[in-house]
């Protein structure tokens, strides 16, 4: 008498009812652990316990002790061993797991999984920015990202991209517009060295498949050409365009005025 109770080996059920449907440890009482599953359960959280306890009047369900382990080491143990008989004597129990502390050790089966994506699917989840976000200033080595390449590859390819077939207003990237702040900065990344191409120079044999690739494709004779039908046609200044910066000196020097 008046020694601590290490922990308790309780089973739950309906008070009208003599089988168990979950046996359960805490170190805690068994009333407070079962008053915590049905919080659980409120929460809606999936599990056969918890859909069937969402189901039941709380007033009808119980949780008796079944066995009182003072050695905190043995209380998996027991656990284990109340599931294992109580199995073996035809009891409905609801437990996923086989007991005993740390891991359950629960190996999901394909049914399982995939009734966990469908719950999962077009939930809300919670982003983490900055130095909140856990992997905040790391980055993934070159050998997982290697990994994830070859893994991914072909992946959103034809009509395995989401987007396959998809145009105008079907289409989610209909009518969206680039700031111009993001094009500036996506230029910087990309010029200079922050190019992937940058200092790479294709091979004979990668020449001769673009040749072959773009045969009979047609394009513009020239840079002049194409100047004149991307630009000028349309009204389009380039800085980057030679022949723009030589329309616009043209065009500002009063000697080609009078010349012609």
């Amino acid at each position: 008498m008046g020694k601590a109770t290490a922990g308790v080996i309780y089973g739950v059920r309906l008070r009208a009812e003599f089988d168990y449907r979950y046996i359960g440890l805490t170190t805690k009482s068994e009333h407070m652990r079962l008053s915590q599953h049905f919080k659980v359960a409120g929460t809606g959280r999936k599990t056969p316990f918890y859909d069937w306890l969402r189901k039941q009047d709380r007033d009808e369900v119980i949780a008796d002790v079944l066995d009182r382990v003072y050695d905190p080491k043995k209380l998996g143990r027991a656990e284990i061993d109340w599931i294992a008989y109580l199995r073996k004597e035809g009891q409905p129990l609801l437990n996923l797991a086989d007991g005993g502390l740390g891991p359950v050790g629960v190996v999901w089966t394909a049914e399982m999984r995939e009734a966990a994506r469908v719950r999962s699917t077009g939930r809300p989840g919670v982003s983490r920015f900055g130095d909140e976000n856990p992997f905040h200033g790391r980055t993934h080595s070159a050998s997982q990202r290697a990994k994830w390449s070859i893994e991914r590859k072909g992946t959103y390819e034809g009509e395995a991209n989401p987007n396959y077939g998809k145009f105008g207003p079907e289409h989610p990237g209909f009518g969206r517009v680039m700031s111009e702040e993001s094009r500036l900065r996506l230029s910087e990344m990309r010029t200079g060295a922050g190019n992937p191409n940058y200092g790479r120079t294709a091979s004979d044999e990668t020449r001769a498949k673009m040749s072959v690739a773009q045969k009979g494709r047609p394009k513009p004779t020239s840079r002049r050409n194409a100047h004149t039908r991307h630009h000028t046609n349309k009204a389009v200044f380039k800085e980057s365009c030679a022949h723009c910066l030589d329309d616009l000196a043209a065009r500002n020097d009063p000697e080609s005025e009078a010349d012609s």
